[in-house]
């Protein structure tokens, strides 16, 4: 029939090579990743650039978020069995994504640009299906603590973790901290280990997330018995105290299959119902009698988790960044093919203006994210180990202690409000389920929630002003060597250095006020961080414009870009 002739409409954006088309994340791996030859990282990325961006991917990924995970706790005999069955097309992806190390890569080649070569092929994966990406980011951040960690097996269980033959022998890691009644005060965790005779732990107690459930082997905090007796102590007015139970909170590694065969005790109770992330499973579990290896000091369990921790925030960031990408494209992909008023609506000015401010977003978050990922090369232990003697290396790991939370704050909250008005780009068809951009909202977020809500971080860089006044100053070294490059850049820093000294010194005398300005603090710092990346390594144009759109002209919406902003040049990024 006539009327069924489709028309003025955006074909499907499939066939795109999602590395080469994306301009800043190539201008970031070349900065700041391995020039080595022999990484061959460019074309990697070209070829892991190419396959997502193919149909056949895109498809895979909504399947997988279509056909969600189903949870099995009995066989149908009876017997306790606490499987997830995810639909075939989630395993594609994941398997993809480990078989070309998005896991791993860092931690098998290390070296400067190392980990900026793996960031950005997490990026890769995670902009089409976000949520295997959960998975792949706990491994590869649990192998920080893995590398160092010394109990029975783990040689083996470091080969696995490394391995790329996934449904084979590869591993992969989770983690289990919140519980019913603390969330993220894990020091108030319930659960218990107690010591057995061969040097394993028994763990009982409940998680009240736990993601990616299927995984190999878990990070797991509970306290020792030495804690439960403090806790009762302290209750009973037997002095002890919160001190004492801090000191008692451990770090374990918990197998879901022991050394012999035998399946671990792992109850699977139920999984969540998430407003997103809809692909990957994520469950409340019970321990009862779990076996268990520890992991760093007793008593330091905290101490022992914060690498993972770390790294899960910078994938975090990078996953927000990633979404960014998938959104302005779809809405620049759209702009270019569709007519109205007698032009394409990327030839209409107004149009053209939003497309440029999220192109901005997705930039300055993109390349945030390849800084923070090049942090990370120097020392590859993590924060636990702070006794390098090499004087750069010290200061990248000042920079990204404070970095990280910052990025971590500023990029995933502003996730979700982008995903938004990209998906307005679209107009109707944006709001639809057979549109990506409906799941990207729905999955941006979950990266400012998980691993610190925007209090927990905020009052995290609050406590580092306090106690970790090395990472300040790495931090201002970084954004001041974009000192003079605009005087709107140099005048908001300075002010920022103003209001940090302003907060140091109420911190010192125990003023109540300073946790009121936590929030303003660490947004002032996150903007400030990406304007000076902007102003250096992104085209003129769009450092320019970024500078002038956040600092001298702030909206709360996008596209109400100042006079002067160079549309063609920053839409052309996108």
């Amino acid at each position: 029939m006539i009327t069924h002739e489709v028309f003025n409409q955006a074909p499907p954006r499939t066939g795109v090579d999602e590395f080469a088309s994306n301009a800043a994340l190539v201008d970031a791996v070349r900065v700041w990743g391995t020039r080595s030859p022999a990484a061959r990282a460019e074309q990697r990325l070209g070829e892991a650039g190419a396959f997502v961006g193919t149909a056949e991917f895109q498809h895979d990924a909504e399947l997988a978020n279509t056909n969600e995970p189903v949870l099995h706790t009995h066989d149908r005999w009876g017997k306790r069995i606490d499987q997830v069955e995810y639909h075939p097309a989630y395993h594609r992806v994941i398997g993809e994504a480990v078989a070309r190390r998005a896991h791993t890569s860092a931690w098998l080649e290390p070296g400067p640009g190392a980990s900026v070569d793996r960031a950005a092929m997490f990026y890769l994966f995670a902009q089409v299906e976000p949520g295997h990406a959960c998975p792949v980011s706990m491994t590869h951040a649990g192998a920080a603590i893995l590398k160092d960690a010394e109990f029975p097996g783990r040689d083996e269980w470091w080969a696995r973790a490394m391995s790329r033959d996934y449904g084979g022998n590869a591993a992969l890691f989770g983690m289990a901290m919140t519980e019913k009644q603390g969330g993220s005060d894990v020091r108030a965790n319930t659960t218990r280990a107690t010591p057995n005779s061969d040097g394993t732990w028994s763990l009982t107690g409940h998680k009240w997330f736990c993601s990616a459930p299927m995984s190999d082997a878990f990070f797991v905090l509970a306290q020792t018995r030495q804690a439960a007796q403090t806790t009762r102590a302290a209750r009973a007015g037997q002095g002890g105290g919160h001190g004492a139970e801090d000191q008692a909170l451990s770090c374990f590694f918990v197998p879901r299959v022991l050394p012999d065969g035998a399946k671990n005790p792992f109850f699977i109770q139920r999984l969540k119902d998430k407003l997103g992330n809809r692909s990957n499973a994520s469950s409340e579990i019970e321990l009862d009698g779990t076996v268990g290896w520890l992991v760093g000091e007793p008593g330091r369990g905290v101490r022992a988790i914060l690498p993972m921790v770390s790294r899960t925030r910078l994938d975090c960031v990078i996953g927000t960044a990633a979404g960014m990408r998938q959104s302005v494209a779809e809405a620049a992909w759209h702009a270019r093919h569709r007519f109205a008023f007698g032009r394409a609506l990327i030839d209409q000015p107004a149009m053209a203006a939003v497309i440029a401010d999220l192109q901005l977003e997705a930039e300055a978050a993109t390349l945030t994210a390849m800084r923070l990922a090049r942090a990370h090369d120097s020392n590859t232990g993590g924060e636990q180990d702070q006794n390098s003697t090499d004087e750069s290396d010290a200061g990248e790991l000042a920079f990204r202690r404070l970095a990280t939370a910052v990025a971590k704050y500023l990029v995933c909250k502003r996730g979700p409000a982008h995903a938004y008005e990209a998906l307005e780009c679209l107009g109707g068809n944006g709001y639809t389920e057979a549109f990506p951009l409906a799941r990207r909202y729905r999955e941006q977020p979950v990266l400012a929630i998980w691993e610190g809500s925007g209090n927990v971080i905020a009052l995290d860089v609050l406590r580092a002003l306090g106690r970790e006044t090395a990472a300040f100053h790495a931090f201002f070294a970084e954004i001041g060597r974009a000192r003079g490059a605009w005087d709107l850049f140099d005048t908001e820093l300075d002010e920022v250095q103003d209001f940090v000294r302003q907060l140091r010194t109420g911190l010192l005398d125990g003023a109540q006020w300073v946790e009121l300005r936590a929030r303003e603090l660490t947004e002032r710092l996150g903007v400030l961080l990406e304007a000076s990346l902007m102003l250096r390594y992104a085209p003129a144009a769009v450092g320019d414009a970024f500078v002038a759109a956040r600092l001298g002209h702030p909206s709360a919406l996008y596209g109400a870009l100042p006079a002067g902003v160079d549309l063609p040049a920053i839409v052309g990024r996108a």
